[in-house]
């Protein structure tokens, strides 16, 4: 078994990483901010997903000793200039709350056309390790899944904004909430992402 840091609470996320990454990988065990000693968090401060997944990935290298994973992921909206986008998780304020960011989105979309609800979930997963000469090396890749929001909420699956957004890349018109795993993983954001970062995972731990 070998292991890895990814510098989320988020249980759904921990175990979409270890699937996912686990079919390149066998034997790999993903570890959450809740399985090793608490350290401080950096606060998410950058202008992009990539700079957000770095700032994680870097502290958690540094707080656990681990290859550390860190994602940023979020709801791009066509009509609303891109938003929430990295605001994504907190856009209705704190506390954070699907419920509540799934409702305020619905309401600011209310009198939108269909043809103009146009979106996209974009991913950055960054890894932070050493290498072999204890030098510390960063790779960042990003994911993209187009689709569009609908009017209502429907599924019970995934987190965050799935249960409003039917991606494009599949027959039918499911909600990411009302998906398979498997179905979702082929063309989620977070899949691309992580199906790009799989081969730098597997040689950093051949080094």
């Amino acid at each position: 078994m070998v292991e890895i840091f990814l510098a989320s609470r988020n249980a759904k996320k921990i175990a979409e990483m270890e699937r996912i990454l686990g079919a390149t990988l066998p034997g790999l065990h993903v570890l959450g901010l809740d399985d090793v000693a608490a350290y401080e968090e950096p606060v998410e401060d950058q202008p992009d997903f990539a700079g957000n997944a770095l700032l994680k990935a870097r502290a958690g290298l540094e707080a656990t000793g681990l290859p550390s994973l860190a994602d940023d992921s979020g709801l791009c909206v066509d009509a609303l200039n891109g938003m929430p986008g990295v605001l994504s998780a907190r856009w209705s304020g704190p506390p954070k709350s699907d419920d509540r960011n799934n409702a305020l989105l619905l309401a600011q979309l209310e009198d939108v056309h269909d043809e103009r609800r146009g979106a996209q979930f974009r991913c950055a997963v960054a890894l932070v390790r050493r290498d072999a000469s204890g030098q510390v090396v960063e790779d960042v890749v990003e994911g993209v899944m187009p689709g569009r929001v609908i009017r209502e909420q429907r599924g019970t699956g995934g987190f965050g904004y799935d249960v409003v957004f039917v991606p494009d890349e599949q027959e039918g018109s499911l909600t990411s909430a009302e998906m398979t795993a498997e179905a979702k993983d082929a063309i989620s954001h977070r899949g691309k992402s992580l199906r790009a970062i799989a081969p730098i995972v597997t040689e950093a731990f051949s080094d």
